[in-house]
């Protein structure tokens, strides 16, 4: 598609975000009740147009193999039956957890008379940008409508049939439910000019969360004129220390690595204490080669696998493969494994394996990241394993929203203020 923005689409664009404006306004008077009840019926919806989804999703699949889209995205990109009763579910769950709008954050008097409490309140209207990833369709609706917040997604152009198929369905149960359809809305065009549109959408857009791969967040950070909510990508370490249980190490890297690679939590580095290093590589070798998971490591890490692992070069140290590959190194200790993490890492998910407490209190201490592990593997950062739901996202900036973003984190607040007459004297 071309990378122009047609005078019809741009009208589109301006005209959807301001019919979400108009329709948040009502979503906005909803009581928990009322957008509970909406977000059953569109989990209803879904169980019931599951056929239909998933034939529009066969189409996107076919295609995007076709263009020879990897094993890892296709995955990402899958949506058949089960999958969207696993949505469904997802759903019906957001409708089980407190709203948070109307919330008192926090109340107090002022010496004054003057009465004030701060209360959550939706944000408005969010813009969505990601790419082949249609849970995050279903999700971000999901929460958004939870929270009062009306919603513009904008997907790539590998998911648009299913995409197209999920708003759909939740246009018509917003209808079902008395609420206006434009509070989930699709941008249909799917070129980088809707999406540069989208960012520049400052009169319309009260935030932009953008999801995806490092390009699609890095062009929307650098590029928006709305206020930004960064998702970040995904290099996760699992750090093995010398001190570790060495059969628990291993589960947990094959795990970390091997359980879903495409996805953000997904481990992307292991490095291990060189006293223990001769011990575990072997052993984490066999698991892992369950998966045919390729091995790039450090000359130490060479020397110890031989032919089983393929020299690193600097870039792997950096890398988000969203496959089964993953860069090993061999470190002195604790604290060179903390430093390397602190400067390949992406703020994400880390994890030490150790019986050491001191050790691994050092490393929560130290590590920079929105999820730090001690013996349990990085696949657990995500909304629903921490109880908050689907999410919006995983925030990895250090704003009001850093980790899994869940319904608290799609709200602002206002200051409430009950007063007797008083006026400032000066």
């Amino acid at each position: 598609m071309s990378d122009e923005l047609s005078p019809e689409v741009f009208d589109a664009v301006c005209r959807q975000a301001d019919q979400a404006a108009r329709a948040q306004e009502r979503l906005a008077q909803a009581n928990t009740e009322a957008k509970n009840e909406l977000l059953l019926a569109i989990a209803d919806a879904l169980d019931e147009h599951a056929a239909d989804i998933e034939a529009a999703n066969a189409l996107d699949m076919l295609e995007s193999k076709e263009n020879g889209m990897d094993a890892g995205k296709l995955d990402r990109l899958l949506f058949d039956v089960p999958r969207v009763a696993a949505a469904a579910q997802g759903v019906r769950h957001v409708a089980t957890l407190p709203d948070p709008v109307g919330e008192i954050v926090r109340g107090y008097n002022l010496p004054n008379g003057l009465r004030l409490t701060q209360t959550r309140v939706p944000m408005g209207v969010i813009g969505i940008i990601y790419e082949a990833r249609p849970n995050v369709t279903v999700d971000a609706a999901a929460l958004c409508l939870k929270s009062g917040n009306a919603v513009i997604l904008r997907g790539g152009k590998e998911a648009f049939r299913s995409n197209k198929a999920f708003v759909a369905v939740m246009r018509d149960a917003l209808e079902a439910a008395g609420l206006p359809r434009d509070c989930v809305a699709l941008v249909e065009d799917t070129s980088r000019a809707s999406a540069h549109e989208l960012m520049g959408l400052t009169g319309y857009l009260d935030v932009l969360i953008p999801r995806g791969g490092a390009g699609l967040i890095r062009t929307v950070v650098e590029n928006a004129r709305v206020p930004v909510i960064e998702t970040g990508v995904g290099v996760c370490h699992v750090y093995v220390d010398r001190e570790a249980d060495l059969d628990m190490g291993a589960r947990i890297i094959y795990n970390a690595k091997t359980s879903r690679p495409s996805v953000c939590n997904a481990a992307e580095c292991l490095l291990i204490h060189e006293q223990a290093a001769e011990a575990f590589l072997p052993k984490a070798k066999a698991l892992l080669d369950r998966k045919n998971v390729e091995l790039r490591g450090c000359p130490r890490t060479c020397a110890i696998l031989g032919d089983g692992v393929k020299p690193a070069c600097a870039e792997d140290w950096d890398t988000e493969f969203g496959d089964y590959i993953l860069a090993v190194k061999v470190v002195e200790d604790a604290g060179e494994a903390i430093d390397f993490i602190n400067a390949h890492g992406s703020g994400h998910s880390e994890a030490i394996v150790t019986n050491n407490y001191f050790t691994a209190q050092r490393f929560l201490d130290q590590v920079d990241a929105a999820a730090v592990y001690v013996n349990a593997s990085t696949r657990f950062t995500d909304g629903f394993e921490f109880g908050l739901g689907a999410e919006i996202g995983i925030s990895t900036q250090k704003m009001h929203a850093r980790g899994p973003m869940g319904l608290e984190e799609l709200t602002s607040s206002k200051y409430i203020v009950y007063g007797t007459g008083q006026v400032r004297e000066s």
